[in-house]
């Protein structure tokens, strides 16, 4: 797989990825919600500290160790798919590389930069962009954009639940709140898991057959 088509893939994912982000970011104020088909598929938008499907860790210290964590592995990224492009690995695989690199590249984008190209997002006022008062954060504290909401089941656990203090409680499935980048990431991890034998073969070298010259075969004859 060549080079230039590894670029196009992960440029039209970080356009698509952030082009969605600056929508919502400009359009919706913090919580807003709007069905796009049925009530199944919402977009929904929430910001967080940077991690996968909302996740946080550690606080304001944990943000900036997140933001470093996730800029170095963007730069081993870089290298990394530039030498399996360059050694010939399975399409699948480079493929799979650039989805996750995509995706890390572009929740990195907006921890770097949003905070301080935007206005802070609130349940009141759309945000907007390059706020003459400056932005919501400094660089590295800047809040991941997320929107894509997919509570395909919404109901309540039965009173027949085994766990008592659950039964009557809202289940929801599946209620994590996701962006563009969250599903470059997942798509390329769980592709790899599935196919990793076919991405890596393991080659079984068979025992080469023994050869025998012709004057060994006429000894043995002759010695029965």
């Amino acid at each position: 797989m060549k080079g230039k088509h590894v670029a196009l893939l992960i440029i039209l994912i970080l356009v698509a990825d952030q082009a969605l982000k600056f929508y919502i970011k400009l359009n919706y104020v913090l919580g807003e919600e709007h069905n796009v088909i049925g009530s199944w598929f919402r977009l929904h938008f929430v910001e967080n500290e940077g991690m996968a499907w909302g996740l946080k860790f550690g606080g304001g210290l944990g943000k900036i160790l997140l933001t470093l964590f996730r800029l170095v592995a963007v730069i081993f990224g870089t290298y990394y798919l530039s030498q399996i492009i360059k050694k010939k690995y399975h399409k699948g695989f480079i493929i799979c590389a650039a989805l996750i690199y995509a995706g890390a590249f572009g929740n990195l984008i907006d921890s770097l930069f949003y905070g301080l190209i935007f206005s802070g997002s609130n349940p009141f006022t759309v945000a907007t962009l390059f706020p003459a008062a400056g932005g919501y954060a400094s660089f590295f504290h800047g809040q991941v954009v997320d929107m894509l909401y997919f509570p395909i089941i919404q109901t309540t656990y039965p009173s027949w639940f085994p766990i008592a203090s659950w039964r009557g409680d809202v289940f929801e499935f599946f209620s994590p709140v996701f962006n563009l980048a969250d599903s470059s990431i997942s798509i390329g991890v769980i592709a790899l898991l599935i196919w990793q034998k076919k991405f890596f073969p393991q080659h079984t070298h068979n025992e080469e057959p023994i050869k025998t010259s012709p004057a060994e075969i006429d000894d043995r004859v002759k010695a029965v």
